[in-house]
């Protein structure tokens, strides 16, 4: 039986988004406590802070209304208009898009009962920044605000909210690992497939893997690419959970989203730290700490992501649950994905620096193997693909792909109720792993 839960106290909490959540005898909501990853402030040229002072006035965009997160996340509201992905040259005259009349649905029918049964109850889930009732107007989208510091942890302003580039161009071959060197450690499931695909929508618990060092992350998501993996021509979009100290300056696992045209190396940037997504949900902000959490033995919370290429205008559209969409990718910024995917990953992905001589103890998904199973190891369920129909198709055979699986392994399987699924993670540093 599916049960929709709006709110448990109308009051004092506001729904975010839908999350499937499979029922232990006991609930329980869990918080993660948070590490403070800020580095003691250090001596900035007047010239550099000037600098970073222009960047972050650029970003952050003057709100109409400000919410302060228990979690000491500063929420901007911002107008619909004036976000800064409007600020991209390429979207100078972008008209901000209504939400698609048709969201992908399964082929012919509804999700099956059998796959309903698989999560007993679907609650309702928030992030933290709204947890006393407050939300952003109508009219106006949730932004964090970014601080001189988040700006300090980066390597330069320039690496600021981008991902460091890892693609080894001359080793890399027909093996899709989006990103496989430099440190850059997978664990995924991917497609093989000669069709062409314009989306996909899949199921991912979520945890708080421990991080090592601060400059290292951790996160599980979807990729969509197009373009070649050898050149400097791919593109990609990708959506999940992340914990990163670096850019966020804490360890708490947050809703994330990421692009790029050129394979990492000048365009796209994490969440709205740069032009081009355009948020058009006044409830959800990108960015912000997800809540509650999955506990090792105990209830699992899952977020379900779909993203897909809106037939009729083109825009790839990212919804979170069944049907909360949350803003969407301009075709124009985008050369391969323009026109149609060719490639889609589902998985893990940490960043091992080997600061101390060994591996480091950075985990991926729960921080446990896949061998042992539900409740204990990180998955992603109910993999499926958008076709040309704009229609989900259940996918029924991935390949799967880990680089050093004494660390960090994956193993998928099949049921009625999940569909496609698999577990997967590590814990990093252990005897077999060094």
């Amino acid at each position: 039986m599916e049960v929709v839960v709006l709110a448990s106290n109308k009051r004092n909490l506001f729904v975010l988004f839908l999350v499937s959540v499979v029922l232990f005898p006991s609930q329980k909501f869990t918080h993660v406590s948070a590490v403070n990853y800020t580095k003691p402030h250090r001596q900035v040229s007047s010239l550099r802070a000037e600098r970073i002072q222009k960047h972050l006035n650029k970003i952050n965009k003057p709100p109409v209304f400000t919410i302060q997160s228990p979690d000491g996340d500063v929420i901007d509201c911002v107008p619909k208009r004036k976000q800064p992905a409007l600020d991209h040259p390429l979207l100078k005259h972008h008209k901000i898009q209504k939400a698609p009349t048709r969201m992908p649905q399964m082929m012919g029918k509804e999700r099956s009962d059998d796959v309903k049964e698989a999560a007993n109850v679907l609650e309702s889930a928030w992030q933290m920044w709204h947890v006393n009732g407050t939300r952003c107007p109508k009219g106006t989208v949730p932004i964090r605000r970014n601080t001189m510091n988040d700006v300090l942890r980066a390597k330069s302003l320039f690496d600021f909210g981008k991902k460091r580039r890892s693609i080894d161009l001359d080793r890399r071959t027909e093996k899709p690992d989006a990103l496989g060197t430099s440190g850059h450690e997978h664990a995924i499931a991917y497609t093989e497939t000669s069709s062409e695909i314009y989306g996909t929508k899949a199921t991912i618990n979520v945890w708080d893997p421990k991080i090592e060092e601060v400059n290292e992350f951790s996160l599980s998501q979807i990729w969509i690419l197009s373009g070649s993996f050898v050149g400097p021509d791919l593109n990609s979009i990708e959506a999940g959970w992340q914990v990163s100290p670096e850019l966020y300056g804490d360890n708490r696992p947050r809703l994330f989203t990421y692009w790029t045209s050129d394979s990492y190396q000048a365009t796209g940037c994490y969440n709205l730290l740069c032009s081009g997504f355009i948020q058009t949900n006044n409830k959800i902000a990108i960015g912000a700490a997800i809540s509650p959490l999955s506990t090792f033995k105990g209830n699992q919370f899952d977020i379900t992501i779909l993203i897909w290429k809106d037939p009729k205008m083109g825009n790839w559209w990212m919804g979170l649950g069944d049907n909360t969409l949350v803003g969407y990718w301009p075709a124009e910024l985008f050369t391969h994905l323009a026109d149609h995917a060719t490639t889609v990953e589902w998985g893990g992905e940490v960043v091992n620096t080997r600061a101390s001589g060994r591996h480091t103890t950075t985990q991926m998904g729960s921080g446990h193997f896949p061998d042992e199973g539900f409740g204990k190891a990180s998955y992603f369920r109910n993999l499926e693909i958008v076709d040309s129909d704009n229609s989900l198709v259940p996918v029924h055979d991935v390949k799967i792909l880990a680089e050093n699986t004494e660390c960090y392994d994956i193993k998928s399987s099949y049921s009625n109720e999940w569909g496609t699924y698999f577990y997967y993670g590590g814990p990093g540093f252990n005897p077999r792993c060094n």
